[in-house]
């Protein structure tokens, strides 16, 4: 897979990626949610920390996530770089172009949201560059989630042992497409392993 084609998917999956968040930000007030089926729902969420909703306690233990996914991003890219120059498996390239436009997706949110976007609240909207500045300072934004896929939500049957007629619910964090991407790319790297990485004939 060429540079240009692995540009092309990064830009692709950024694309939707901020538009759908920059929408949800701007459109919808927090915790506002939209059902689309009963397995699928739009519901916007902030987060200080890590994909699919999960943080880290503490302020500084939002910097230094941050600062950890720029490391991170640094040598992912260079990974890219890497396999494109070395000819690597198309899939393996292509993996690693998700995974790269997953991270960077959520750093953009990290780095920037909190200076370009007034603070969302159960009643209010935030609105682009307001006049008051935004909500936090550089390193600190919160990253936007609105997807939700709760695949069962129901009262479990009386005949399963011990938990029988309790109300379960099953993948209930709510994520965004860049989390998406990653999680797409590592799948792919798992499932086509032999093919992303395929064993050197020995001399």
């Amino acid at each position: 897979m060429s540079l240009k084609k692995s540009i092309l998917v990064i830009i692709i999956v950024l694309l939707i990626d901020q538009i759908t968040k920059i929408y949800i930000k701007t459109h919808f007030s927090l915790h506002e949610e939209v059902k689309v089926f009963d397995w699928f729902r739009i519901v916007f969420v902030e987060n200080k920390g890590m994909a699919w909703g999960f943080e880290l306690p503490g302020n500084y233990g939002k910097l230094v996530l941050t600062l950890f996914r720029l490391v991170a991003i640094t040598g992912i890219g260079y990974w890219l770089y890497d396999s494109v120059r070395k000819n690597s498996p198309a899939i393996l390239t292509f993996c690693i172009a998700l995974i790269f436009a997953g991270a960077f997706g959520n750093i953009i949110d990290s780095l920037f949201y909190g200076v370009f976007f007034g603070e969302s609240t159960n009643i209010s909207v935030a609105s682009f560059l307001p006049e008051e500045g935004g909500y936090e300072s550089i390193f600190y934004g919160k990253v936007v989630d609105m997807i939700q896929f709760t695949l069962y939500d129901d009262t479990l049957p009386e005949w399963i042992p011990f938990v029988g007629g309790n109300h379960f619910s099953f993948f209930d964090p709510v994520f965004n497409i860049a989390d998406s991407a990653i999680s797409i790319g590592v799948f792919l790297l798992i499932i086509f392993y032999k093919k992303a990485f395929p064993k050197q004939p020995e001399a």
